[in-house]
């Protein structure tokens, strides 16, 4: 299968297994645990059927909408990925550049390989940094000032991860940063060649946002896992997500929570928008599906705080799904990861495409021309209903 020849997400997926060493490809792929919650969250979505009108003007199809304070072409923003270097020696600036060129938002990693400066260079396109609070608070409050300082517009803490999930598939597979050639893993670098080639071509790894702050990688190769539980903080409360609001002083959304309790608690302490998270179902299994968070989420916050659906996200019915249910836009991954590892930018172009194509063409056959006429009328919960019946 070519680029060329992917038709949807699935297809992608497929490509990009192909086209990685399996370490690289199951980091991407897998979840925590027995990786339930990574099923539902693009299951969940089969739980909801779309509910369509008919003879209404749908000539002009409008996806423009304002989403963490800036503009964008269509209401499907890129997640923070850690580590795209691993994927594609394109890295952070191929999938910047792709959602400059689909109109998007792009939210860059903390722990990329790629500095927040040089992708604030690089695009002209709408940006976002995802940070954390650290054991070293001095970090934090640094990339406070460097986020100002290269006009960032909007910062986004993720704060599922006080400590590392249990990610099995990375153990399998011999997952390890940067890449380390072992006995168990040689083989599928040696058969993966492109990779290994642009990998040894351009050997300097780095987490460029922290390396000159803490011991990342310096001399040493080590599991995703140690890496996480030594440098994120377990101690972190909502006094230091307010601290944070206060120090940051601009639009901040909150990624990893899916409780109507820990919402309400994010819009007491000044949040101006959620990511309804459970971080792609990497982190804590068996939780639900971010689909199946927002309508009590909505009804608990009204109408003027900023929700986002992260996770699961595959088809453009699953962004519809989503806004009839009461979020203001979707965030994805997985999804934009295919494509940069099965065809670097030109890859994510195509991932991009093939969603907002799917949005506008059943934005067509639900009878709504703008977002702004999508709503719970358009949506039923399949399982309730065959309940009553």
């Amino acid at each position: 299968m070519k680029l060329k020849q992917c038709n949807n997400i699935s297809d992608l997926r497929m490509l990009a297994k192909r086209k990685l060493p399996s370490p690289m490809f199951h980091y991407i792929d897998g979840g925590a645990d027995d990786e339930i919650t990574l099923r539902r969250n693009t299951d969940a979505f089969d739980g909801y059927e779309l509910l369509a009108n008919s003879l209404i003007d749908v000539g002009q199809i409008d996806t423009k909408t304002q989403l963490l304070g800036q503009t964008v072409d269509w209401p499907v923003i890129l997640s923070p990925t850690g580590m795209t270097r691993l994927f594609h020696h394109h890295a952070e600036p191929a999938v910047a550049r792709a959602a400059e060129n689909s109109g998007t938002l792009y939210t860059l990693s903390a722990m990329a390989t790629t500095s927040l400066e040089d992708i604030a260079t690089s695009t002209n396109g709408p940006k976002m940094f995802q940070i954390y609070i650290f054991r070293d608070r001095g970090l934090t409050q640094e990339f406070v000032q460097r986020c100002k300082a290269a006009n960032y517009k909007s910062l986004c803490l993720t704060v599922d991860t006080a400590i590392a999930g249990n990610r099995e598939r990375d153990k399998v597979y011999g997952m390890s940063m940067p890449p380390r050639f072992t006995a168990s893993t040689l083989w599928s670098y040696a058969t993966h060649f492109e990779w290994a080639f642009n990998l040894i071509r351009n050997p300097n790894f780095q987490l460029a946002n922290v390396s000159h702050r803490v011991d990342a990688l310096k001399n040493r190769s080590m599991s995703l896992i140690q890496y996480v539980n030594e440098q994120f903080d377990p101690t972190v409360t909502w006094d230091e997500v307010a601290w944070l609001i206060e120090e940051w002083g601009g639009p901040l959304t909150i990624k990893g929570i899916h409780t109507v309790h820990d919402v309400l608690k994010a819009k007491e302490v000044g949040a101006s928008s959620i990511m309804i998270s459970n971080h792609g179902g990497r982190q804590l299994d068996s939780v639900p599906a971010s689909i199946d968070c927002l309508q009590a989420i909505r009804a608990a916050v009204g109408d003027d705080m900023e929700l986002i659906v992260d996770g699961g996200i595959r088809r453009g019915t699953h962004v519809l799904k989503a806004l009839a249910l009461g979020a203001n836009g979707v965030s994805i991954g997985r999804p934009y990861l295919y494509g940069l590892a099965a065809g670097g930018e030109v890859g994510v172009d195509h991932a991009l495409q093939l969603l907002k194509s799917e949005l506008q063409r059943c934005m067509a056959l639900l009878g709504c021309p703008t977002l702004q006429d999508i709503n719970n009328k358009h949506v039923q919960d399949a399982a309730s209903l065959r309940h009553r019946g």
